[in-house]
């Protein structure tokens, strides 16, 4: 039962949605609507809307938030007359910051105290990086937002216990080194370590040398590692950062006291009883050296003196991962371009995006002010970034602002294109905006691999930027260099980075600083009184937040013609009795994947493309194609997100046989068609169908619609190798069976081409399944196999029984517990 529940508003709105369709639900079941009402704190902060529409320019803060509320205005207003019609919710308006900052500096409890009872905080969020929390010493994940809307509800929420990793850290980090080094270091330990379904402890000597922010950066990454948690006790440290951050004397010495009481404060100035773990790894902190991660994966870190090398290899090797296959012959190619009249030009792996962004860094005043004085060296010396590469800077809160103002460094930010843009969620999701025109036409004419690089946490192919095919992860400092360079194909060492004033060349170590330049800024620019001031100055709102009028009704009047804001199906044809399970009958295969199929692919949350069946359904509601908007702000809207499921352009269909993008093969026909147009014809037809797929199905994001969309195109399992865990559970959530091929064996090792049909067969009474039984599944050219059916507790065999677990949650609300 977690302490409490956090939102951001991209699967807040979906939530919301659900939320009022519930009470609609439970008032044509004869219920009591007032029922659906959270029974824990809930909080929603709008960080997700905003894009970087406007950048290198010093109101690109009020440009892009008026933008904002003009492409955003109908959903701010639903989630506000939210805010009115549900008890126990509480929305921070859009420009509040990153939802996982503002938990971190503001909401985190770490532990509550109701009317005089005291428990630990825990939380629950709907989004995967809610793990920051961990370095408060919080108990916390991401689940989806189904699970979300049943922990609001009193729903307790299950899981198999899981096993715990002891990460020890030994010394402390090289000077120079930053914590977004360390974190991508981690990320790939404990990948390579194997972490899925599991926590992970963080303890040694080498805890007294990380700083909160630290600590939280490395939390932030856990589900990129893949773990549960990425947990880090309480000690003096987390009691010194409360300080910090404005909460007050007489709090801290509360969570002290109580947590002592209870065995639950860690104090390295007493013998350390050494722990017993599931499994173990070490990392001194010394070994990690500076790197950034890609081009396409934040586990696949790189070594920055192999950079040149590895990017090289990257343009060599077959398509994959780590590889575009660039003919040699085509290597060394130059777009030449007009940007505003002064010629320009393009080679493969230039930068044209270059954020300062995501939750994940910005955060931590270390990486932050190391990005600024960064700034100020390289102004000094001369050099400019190139005008066509689109440079931002978007905080996770106000404080960032203040501490840079303090330190006096923005100004230097400002003069290489580093204007602040926003306060949000940015580029790490997709809401980089658009570039240029010109770069864009030099890029797709010439089908050059262009790259962006950014201090965010996610770079799969697709999410940063359709026309970006190379996405670095990078420290914030680091993202400053790259877009001096203006390309990643540079060898740091021995390559300089560009030319100063008298025509000197600089290089990579002349702008460097040490780890005490940065931390002397540090002291003197991060206050505690900037925490109190930012977070007083939220909860009077804005301007254009406060001016929303919203309907005062507890129930929803849902307009048929919006396509932001839909009453979604769930709910249409259901009685108080339970369907029961049901099996798969020669169902076709309607997508046959590969390893690491991400939510992004399932489901993106960026543009829209012009050609892609959720642009004909807008186009034909009167949606112009510039108020498109992006998936992402759409997602209150079944109608335009059934439409987007599997509609990321690079996604890659081995039914297709090598071709990319968002189609599948009708196998009656023959037919190459739109993934929703396929499903669609199916559907109509009454088949059922299923998906194959390789190992980590599902990672990425904890994205509901993920699993929602799916649902509604008539899907009705998933066969994969593994499952991230938070898209398993949603899964089951949406009343679709999650089935893992046996070790060893996969689609390929099998035989099976996608072009059978399939059937699963469980048995037709809920008593007779159990949580990991083998089924077989049968296919009509007389191959079988066995799988395991990944329902993982009863309760989510119960959630299956009803057909999701909002119904169970509705059914149990009206009558006697089932």
């Amino acid at each position: 039962m977690p302490a409490r529940v956090l939102l951001q508003d991209a699967t807040g709105v979906p939530a919301v949605v659900d939320l009022a369709c519930m009470r609609d639900a439970m008032n044509k079941l004869g219920g009591d609507s007032n029922k659906i009402n959270p029974l824990v704190p809930v909080d929603l902060v709008i960080d997700h809307s905003v894009q970087v529409d406007v950048a290198r320019y010093e109101n690109a803060v009020q440009a892009n938030m008026e933008l904002e509320f003009q492409r955003n205005k109908e959903r701010f207003a639903f989630l506000k007359w939210g805010s009115n019609a549900f008890d126990n919710m509480l929305v921070f308006p859009p420009g509040s910051g990153i939802v996982h900052q503002v938990n971190l500096e503001c909401l985190g409890r770490v532990v509550f105290n109701r009317n005089g009872m005291l428990y630990p905080d825990s939380v629950v969020g709907t989004d995967s990086h809610t793990t920051m929390i961990n370095g408060l010493g919080v108990a916390g994940w991401g689940v989806g937002g189904i699970e979300a809307e049943a922990a609001m509800l009193g729903q307790p929420m299950s899981m198999v216990l899981p096993g715990v990793v002891g990460f020890k850290l030994l010394r402390k980090l090289r000077d120079g080194v930053t914590a977004t080094d360390l974190v991508l270091t981690v990320t790939q330990m404990l990948r390579k370590h194997g972490v899925v379904g599991k926590f992970v402890e963080f303890y040694g000597e080498g805890m007294g040398e990380l700083s909160l922010a630290d600590r939280a950066t490395i939390a932030n990454m856990s589900p990129d590692y893949g773990a549960t948690m990425g947990f880090f006790p309480v000690d003096h440290l987390t009691l010194q950062y409360l300080q910090l951050t404005g909460r007050s004397d007489e709090t801290i010495a509360m969570i002290e006291s109580y947590l002592r009481t209870n065995k639950m404060f860690v104090d390295y100035n007493e013998p350390q009883i050494e722990k017993v773990y599931s499994s173990y790894l070490e990392l001194k902190l010394e070994d990690v050296e500076p790197c950034i991660s890609g081009p396409k994966r934040p586990h696949d870190r790189v070594p920055l003196q192999e950079m040149k090398a590895d990017w090289h290899a990257c343009l060599d090797n077959r398509v994959g991962f780590k590889g575009f296959a660039i003919p040699k012959e085509s290597q060394n190619k130059v777009a030449k371009f007009s940007f505003h009249g002064t010629p320009a030009e393009l080679r493969h792996g230039d930068v044209v995006i270059a954020a300062i962004t995501s939750c994940t860094n910005t955060s931590n005043p270390s990486v932050m002010l190391g990005a600024a004085v960064v700034a100020k060296k390289a102004c000094e010396l001369g050099l400019e970034v190139k005008p066509w590469i689109k440079t931002s800077l978007a905080p996770g809160s106000g404080v960032v602002t203040r501490y840079l103002q303090k330190s006096g460094l923005q100004k230097y930010l400002n003069q290489l294109g580093f204007h602040i843009v926003g306060y949000g969620c940015t580029t790490c999701i997709g809401n980089s905006g658009d570039i240029d025109e010109s770069v864009a036409s030099a890029i797709s004419e010439n089908d050059m691999v262009a790259a962006a690089v950014l201090s965010g946490n996610r770079n799969f192919e697709g999410r940063v930027h359709p026309l970006t095919r190379a996405n670095y992860l990078a420290s914030p400092p680091l993202v400053v260099a790259y877009s001096l360079a203006g390309t990643v194909d540079i060898d740091f060492e021995k390559e300089p980075i560009g030319k100063g004033k008298d025509g000197k060349e600089i290089f990579f170590r002349d702008i460097w600083p040490s780890s005490e330049e940065v931390a002397n800024v540090v002291q003197s620019s991060v206050l505690p009184d900037m925490f109190k001031a930012t977070y007083q100055a939220i909860t009077k709102g804005n301007p254009m937040w406060n001016e929303l009028s919203v309907p005062s009704s507890n129930l929803y009047a849902w307009d048929s013609t919006s396509t932001y804001i839909h009453k979604p199906p769930y709910f249409k044809d259901m009685t108080m009795s339970p369907p029961g399970p049901h099996g798969v009958k020669d169902a076709y295969c309607l997508l046959n994947f590969g390893d690491s199929i991400t939510t992004d692919y399932v489901s993106p949350a960026g543009s829209i493309h012009k050609d892609s069946p959720a642009a004909k359904f807008l186009l034909e509601h009167g949606v112009d194609r510039r108020d498109f908007n992006s998936y992402g702000s759409r997602r209150g809207n079944d109608e335009v997100m059934a439409r987007g499921t599997f509609a990321n352009i690079r996604l890659v269909n081995k039914l297709l046989e090598g071709e990319v993008g968002p189609k599948t093969i009708h196998i009656p026909t023959g037919e190459k068609l739109s993934v929703y147009d396929a499903a669609m014809r199916y559907n109509t037809a009454g088949q059922d169908t299923i998906i194959l797929a390789g190992a980590e199905y599902g990672s990425g994001s904890s994205r509901d619609w993920a699993a929602k969309g799916p649902m509604m195109l008539g899907i009705k399992a998933v066969i994969a190798k593994s499952f991230e865990q938070i898209h398993r559970s949603n899964l089951v959530g949406m009343g679709i069976i999650p089935l893992c091929f046996k070790p060893g064996d996969d689609a390929d090792t099998l035989g099976l081409t996608g072009h059978e049909r399939y059937t699963i067969n469980l048995p037709n009474s809920i008593s007779e399944i159990r949580p990991g039984q083998d089924v077989t599944v049968a296919t009509d050219t007389s191959k079988s196999f066995s799988c395991t059916v990944r329902f993982d507790t009863e309760v989510e065999l119960a959630y299956f029984n009803h057909g999701g677990i909002l119904q169970y949650v509705i059914r149990n609300l009206i009558g006697p517990k089932q």
